[in-house]
């Protein structure tokens, strides 16, 4: 699943992990994807929180309609996973990663720079045949 878009782009295990941190920002609304809430208590901070969250939270399935997506929630409810989030802990080789990142902020902060720009520079071939306007 969450290797089927960039693994056909050269990304490997650790750079598909790293670029999953960027779910450290934002929130999920769920009149845009059908889930809802954010993944970290700190939002609007750039941080390896993500990741720590994935390792030290106990993740449940979130009890809901079921014409929503599952998702999962921590506890306290306050908090949520994709799928694609908890496959990040299920793989072996993605687990790995999460581990490294979750202890290590500089790690994760320079692996995620290096993933961003190969994302950037791997472009987008509709925009380039086109233009993007």
């Amino acid at each position: 699943m969450l290797c089927a878009g960039l693994c056909r782009q050269g990304f490997n295990d650790q750079e598909i992990v790293a670029l999953a941190g960027a779910h450290a920002l934002g929130r999920c609304h769920r009149n845009a994807s059908g889930y809802v809430g954010p993944w970290t208590r700190a939002p609007t901070t750039f941080s390896n929180e993500y990741f720590r969250e994935l390792m030290e939270n106990t993740w449940t399935v979130k009890v809901q309609d079921s014409k929503f997506p599952e998702q999962w929630e921590d506890p306290s409810g306050d908090l949520m996973m994709l799928p694609a989030d908890m496959a990040l802990v299920w793989d072996k080789k993605f687990r790995h990663w999460v581990e490294i990142y979750a202890k290590d902020e500089e790690r994760f902060f320079k692996d995620f720079a290096a993933a961003f720009q190969k994302l950037e520079e791997n472009g987008v071939k509709a925009f380039q045949k086109r233009g993007w306007w």
